[in-house]
């Protein structure tokens, strides 16, 4: 998946939450867990388009593949107080509810395998973020979407949002509705 080296340099990465009462708080994950937190700068752009669909402290979410728990971070810290990480890494949800003890941030953590997860799991999300490993097979990435539609996990007015290299293409799939690039990040969009 990723070398030593790769991982060494993005675990050590720390993590910053850009807005909210935790606006510039400063986070960093243990150096052992096998993340990729999503970068400032892609976060801060992701987030400035979310602010102009959604009031946060309305929005119920769902962080699959959600790491260190970067981007449950950010919604709490805009006031949302209905959200969901699952992470299969038992390391990452230790350290997700350790901060948001720390925090006094209202995240519930679900340790399961997201496939798994989504196909079992019943329930409505305004917006639904994965940020799955890079490396997927074309066939993994559209599985996210595939089951999220299937089993009725978006909102009417709800957004699905992936996280993938630009040398991955979602825009064949079914409800797509556009993607953002910032720096080596893209960002696809589904809606019904």
């Amino acid at each position: 998946m990723f070398t030593a080296r790769e991982l060494q340099f993005i675990t050590t990465t720390p993590m910053r939450i850009v807005s909210g009462k935790y606006k510039s708080r400063r986070l960093t994950a243990p150096k052992n867990l096998p993340v990729r937190p999503t970068t400032d700068m892609a976060k801060e752009s992701l987030f400035n388009i979310i602010n102009n669909w959604y009031h946060f402290h309305e929005v119920r979410v769902l962080d699959l593949f959600s790491g260190t728990g970067n981007i449950s971070y950010e919604f709490a810290s805009r006031g949302a107080t209905n959200i969901i990480a699952v992470e299969q890494h038992s390391g990452c949800i230790y350290y997700i509810n350790q901060t948001a003890k720390e925090l006094d941030f209202d995240i519930q953590t679900i340790k399961a395998d997201v496939f798994s997860f989504l196909g079992k799991h019943q329930g409505s999300y305004d917006v639904i973020f994965a940020d799955p490993p890079y490396d997927f097979s074309d066939e993994q990435f559209g599985k996210i979407p595939a089951l999220v539609f299937e089993n009725n996990l978006l909102s009417e007015n709800g957004t699905l949002i992936v996280e993938h290299s630009q040398q991955t293409d979602l825009s064949n799939l079914p409800n797509f509705t556009q993607s953002k690039r910032y720096g080596g990040c893209m960002f696809s969009f589904f809606e019904h």
